[in-house]
């Protein structure tokens, strides 16, 4: 019986595989959507008038604008139904994107910066719905397996960051800045009601947990700064490398895309690796977030590299960081979402689709305040010191973060021995007292 229901465990119900086909096309679409800009819309904006300060901030502004409302749908997921703010958020995500290729019919200056802001703001909301209630329902679906789904996902996520440089990159340079855009905001909007049809309906109940009580546990404390470290050191990509490859390598536009592969391609063929092992072996966890944490440091002092080292840097060389980057990253990013959970269900939270819509909107609030501090601080250090310090610099907040974990994580193996010890104490005086009373 055990191994009867063990294998019929294993085999995906028709929900669970709808559900899959629905999250892996969030992730596709959502992701080549936010990549296509790296090749060749720094350059673009430059052209426009912007600096690379307002560039960076024109990226942060998305994350910013994303962690308000992660935060907020993560609070009412349930009151608004997990569905339709996943269908939504798909919507609203299509049509902007294709609003964002208009933008160079606007005039240079501020005009057209001020247009940014604006559009990227309204993307930020609808990634933010989509990405909210499409962690829910995964979570809702596979509740003994999260992590290795969730990796399995990141696969579709790091294709989407395969594919939108180089594509964005070929299509800028054939036909100009509108249709890398208008082609796909059209792809995403053809998917809501493919994805209306393929959800399946998730019953909901109103939770009284708080969301201030689930962030203001300590360890989830550290988790929020893990999730704002590592985004804030991809995010620092985004506005700062494909300038630096551009005046580096001198590489034209739709190459500077394929630079972009090796950090996407080993982010999401580790993934399905890193989730499996998280599951199985929940202990690594903590170890998958030290170690991720120090080597993500490592690699992004290597990156420029640092003057300090006296290296040239070397095409060859810069993308094997970016390999080793990717792999990083996700030995740190993987881990936290089933960590999070199983520190609320430790302290006292209900199960439910409430509680999955507080952590994957408090888990999406971090990922973008990372995503704006890392653009907005990478471009003003990348405008003041160069690539190669700026890069070394960042790679401080995954040091931070995985000195932090292994502390905490020290700590507590240590608080939890000297507890068990003094548990066994009283016993153990018991037993010797009853042995000296016999010998008697």
């Amino acid at each position: 019986m055990p191994e009867a229901l063990g294998e019929e465990s294993r085999r995906l119900t028709r929900e669970q595989l709808f559900t899959m086909v629905a999250a892996a096309s969030i992730n596709f679409s959502s992701m080549i959507c936010y990549s296509i800009l790296g090749p060749f819309f720094p350059s673009e904006a430059e052209k426009k008038g912007a600096s690379n300060t307002v560039v960076g901030l024109i990226f942060g502004c998305f994350a910013l604008v994303n962690f308000l409302s992660s935060l907020i749908l993560g609070n009412y997921l349930t009151h608004i139904g997990a569905n339709f703010m996943f269908v939504a958020g798909m919507f609203v995500s299509g049509c902007v994107t294709i609003l964002f290729g208009m933008l160079d019919k606007v005039p240079s200056g501020p005009m057209f910066i001020g247009l940014c802001f604006l559009v990227r703001a309204m993307d930020a909301v609808g990634f933010a719905a989509a990405m909210t209630a499409s962690f829910s329902i995964l979570a809702k679906a596979f509740p003994n397996n999260i992590a290795t789904v969730l990796g399995s996902l990141e696969i579709f996520t790091g294709l989407g960051l395969v594919l939108g440089p180089p594509l964005g990159g070929f299509l800028y340079q054939s036909f100009g800045y509108e249709v890398p855009f208008i082609t796909l905001g059209c792809v995403v909007l053809v998917l809501v009601p493919v994805n209306m049809c393929l959800l399946p309906k998730y019953d909901s109940i109103p939770s009284k947990d708080s969301f201030w009580k689930l962030a203001l546990l300590p360890k989830i404390l550290l988790l929020c700064f893990t999730i704002f470290s590592l985004s804030a050191c991809l995010g620092f990509l985004d506005p700062t490398m494909s300038l630096f490859i551009l005046k580096k390598f001198k590489l034209p536009a739709g190459y500077v895309g394929l630079v972009f592969l090796g950090l996407a391609l080993s982010y999401s063929l580790s993934s399905p690796l890193l989730g499996l092992l998280s599951d199985k072996l929940p202990y690594l966890r903590k170890w998958l977030l030290v170690s991720g944490g120090l080597t993500t440091a490592l690699w992004f002092f290597m990156l420029g590299p640092a003057p300090v080292l006296h290296i040239e840097s070397q095409l060859w060389m810069f993308v094997l960081v970016l390999v080793l980057i990717g792999f990083s990253l996700g030995m740190s990013a993987i881990p936290v979402f089933p960590e999070i959970l199983h520190c609320a269900y430790e302290n006292g939270f209900e199960e439910g689709l409430s509680l999955l819509g507080l952590v994957s909107g408090l888990f999406n609030a971090m990922w973008s305040l990372g995503a704006f501090a890392g653009p907005t601080l990478g471009g003003f250090l990348n405008e003041k010191l160069g690539f190669e310090w700026a890069s070394a610099i960042q790679g401080g907040w995954a040091l931070l973060s995985g000195l932090a974990a292994g502390i905490f994580y020290i700590t507590e193996a240590t608080r939890t021995s000297s507890s068990s010890s003094l548990q066994t104490s009283p016993g153990d005086n018991e037993e010797r007292t009853h042995l000296m009373g016999s010998e008697t």
